[in-house]
């Protein structure tokens, strides 16, 4: 099983979810498989790198506000308003879809 690390789903809630892509998409007939648990790894995979993507922008978000932070008292913005427009920006410029 493929394990993520410190995210918001666990790992046995990630391949709950790659399981039940596998079945909804086999059992309507929209794919066919021959190898359905390494289908459903591939599909585990692809999950945790994208919730890593958020994780490491939170990470990054949290350093900027970290080096402002002499900015930050001096104005009104509190630091949930100032996280979540600067990690706004920095996904923007990045291309990341949130």
């Amino acid at each position: 099983m493929y394990t993520p690390v410190g995210m918001r789903l666990s790992p046995d809630e990630i391949q709950y979810i790659s399981r039940k892509i596998i079945r909804t998409l086999t059992t309507e007939g929209r794919i066919e498989v021959d190898d359905q648990e390494q289908v459903i790894e591939g599909i585990a995979r692809v999950i945790t790198e994208e919730l890593q993507v958020e994780d490491r922008l939170n990470e990054e978000v949290r350093e900027v506000l970290v080096q402002h932070s002499a900015q930050m008292d001096r104005s009104d913005i509190t630091y949930s308003e100032m996280f979540k427009k600067v990690k706004r920006e920095l996904a923007k410029q990045k291309g990341i879809v949130l």
